[in-house]
C-alpha cells in the first residue's frame, strides 16, 4: 500500500534532505558567527555588524530551509493530501538568498540586500502559497491533525515579518528611526518567532510530539483554541509595542495562556512516552519551556523598564530565537530527516528507523546548545566577555555536532535517495 491521498503523501527524502542539509550549513555558520559576535554581545552592541550576521544567519537562513524541511514532510501528512514536488524544487535555490541577506544587511551593501531579498522572498512566497493550498486542499468533514487556522495564520504572520524586516533592515532610506526602530525590530522579532514558527509549533505539535514521542495521541477538539489564543496575544502585544503603552501586557498573559496549555500537553507526552529514551526533539521541546519562561521575565522586566535595556532586549531574543525557536526547529530536523529516509525506503527489507537516527549524537547537541545559550546568557547578563564567547562556543559544538548525526543519517539512508525510493 502506497501513501495516498487518503492518509497524505510527503515529498519525497530527497527533496526534505536538501532543504535540512542547507538549513544545518546556514546554522553551522551562524554558530560560527556567534562566537565572532559574543564579545560585542556582552558589551551591549546588539547592532554591531557581526551580532547582524549571526541573527540573520538564523533568521532568514536557517529557519525558513528547516522549517521548510520539515513542513514539506509533515504537513501533507497531517492535512491529508499529496506534497507537491515542483514548487518546492524551485523555491530550494531561491532560498540561498537568505544567507546572501544575512551578509548585505550586516556590511550594508545594496548590491547584496536587494537581488537576495527579491530571491528570498519568491522562494519563501512559493513556499508559503504551498502551505496555504496544502490547508485548503484539506478533505472536509473528516479529522485532520492539525489545525487549518493556526497553519494558515502562521504564513500570514512569516509573511508579515519578512515585509517589516526588509522595512527594517533596508539599505538606505528607512521608514524607522530611533526609538520607533526598536519598537519595529520587536514586533519584527515577535512576529517572525510567536507568529510564525511557535505558531506553527502549536498548530502541529499536539499531534507530531506524540507521534514522535510515540506517546498517547491528544483528544480531540471542535477548535483551535491554542492557536487562538496565542494569535490574539501576540496582536494585542504589538500593538502595545508600537504605540509605545502598557497595553501589550494583557497579550503577554494571553500568549503565556497559550503557551502553558501546550506545555501540560508536553509533559503528559512525556510520561506517556513509549521510547527506551529521550530524544532530540523532546529534549529540546522541554528545554525550550525553560528559555520560553526566562524570555517571558526579560520580556515584562523590559516593559516596566520602558523597553529601554539593550542587555534584556538581547537576552529576550537570544532565549527565544536562539533557545525556543531555533532549538526545537534544529532539535525536530534530525528526526525528520530519518522519518522521511524511512517513509521513502525502496521496496523490500528497510531497517528500523532508530537504525537512521543517532540519538545519543542528537542528545548531546541539545545539552550542549542548552548549556551554550545559558552560558551566553549569564555574560550578556554579566557583561563578560569571556563568559560570552565560552558559551558561544558551546553552540558551536552542537551545531557541529547536529552537522555530523545529520550527515550520519544521510550516509546510512543512500537508498531513500534514489529515484525509484517509495514506500511499499
Amino acid at each position: 500500500m502506497q501513501l495516498g491521498r487518503r492518509v497524505g503523501e510527503p515529498a519525497p527524502y530527497r527533496v526534505v534532505a536538501a532543504y535540512f542539509a542547507s538549513g544545518l550549513a546556514c546554522w553551522l555558520a551562524a554558530a560560527v558567527a556567534l562566537v565572532v559576535a559574543a564579545p560585542a554581545l556582552a558589551r551591549g552592541e546588539y547592532d554591531d555588524s557581526s551580532v547582524l550576521l549571526a541573527v540573520h544567519l538564523v533568521g532568514v537562513g536557517f529557519l525558513p530551509f528547516a522549517v521548510a524541511g520539515g513542513a514539506l514532510h509533515v504537513l501533507p501528512i497531517l492535512l491529508r493530501n499529496g506534497a507537491p514536488d515542483l514548487r518546492p524544487r524551485l523555491a530550494l535555490p531561491l532560498l540561498w538568498g537568505g544567507p546572501a541577506l544575512a551578509a548585505g544587511i550586516a556590511t550594508d551593501r545594496a548590491g547584496i540586500v536587494y537581488p537576495a531579498a527579491a530571491a528570498l522572498a519568491l522562494g519563501t512566497a512559493l513556499l508559503l502559497g504551498e502551505v496555504v493550498l496544502l490547508a485548503a486542499r484539506a478533505p472536509r468533514g473528516r479529522l485532520v491533525p492539525a489545525s487549518r487556522t493556526g497553519i494558515v495564520l502562521a504564513a500570514a504572520h512569516a509573511a508579515a515579518a519578512f515585509v517589516l524586516g526588509a522595512l527594517v533592515f533596508g539599505v538606505g532610506a528607512r521608514p524607522f528611526e530611533g526609538e520607533a526602530e526598536e519598537r519595529a525590530i520587536a514586533v519584527h522579532l515577535n512576529l517572525a518567532v510567536l507568529g510564525w514558527l511557535t505558531l506553527l509549533i502549536l498548530a502541529v505539535g499536539r499531534t507530531l510530539g506524540p507521534m514522535l514521542a510515540l506517546a498517547p495521541a491528544a483528544p480531540p477538539r471542535r477548535l483551535p483554541v491554542d492557536e487562538l489564543l496565542l494569535a490574539a496575544g501576540l496582536w494585542l502585544a504589538v500593538a502595545g509595542l508600537a504605540a509605545g503603552a502598557g497595553a501589550a501586557a494583557v497579550g503577554v498573559a494571553l500568549v503565556l495562556a497559550a503557551l502553558a496549555r501546550f506545555a501540560r500537553l508536553l509533559e503528559r507526552v512525556r510520561r506517556g512516552r513509549r521510547l527506551r529514551g529521550l530524544e532530540g526533539p523532546i529534549a529540546h521541546f522541554l528545554a525550550g519551556v525553560a528559555f520560553l519562561a526566562q524570555a517571558a521575565a526579560c520580556g515584562l522586566w523590559l516593559a516596566a523598564a520602558g523597553g529601554s535595556s539593550p542587555r534584556l532586549a538581547e537576552l529576550y531574543a537570544l532565549f527565544l530565537l536562539g533557545g525556543w525557536a531555533a532549538g526545537v526547529t534544529v532539535g525536530h530536523a534530525g528526526k525528520l530527516a530519518s522519518l522521511s529516509a524511512w517513509t521513502w525506503w525502496p521496496r523490500g527489507p528497510r531497517p528500523a528507523q532508530a537504525a537512521l537516527y543517532p540519538r545519543r549524537a542528537w542528545l548531546a547537541e541539545a545539552l550542549l546548545l542548552a548549556a551554550g545559550v545559558e552560558t551566553l546568557a549569564g555574560g550578556i547578563a554579566g557583561r563578560s566577555g569571556a563568559a560570552a564567547v565560552a558559551g558561544a562556543v558551546l553552540v558551536a559544538a552542537s551545531a557541529a555536532v547536529a552537522a555530523g548525526a545529520a550527515l550520519t543519517t544521510l550516509r546510512r539512508s543512500g537508498p531513500a535517495l534514489g529515484r525509484g525510493a517509495r514506500t511499499p
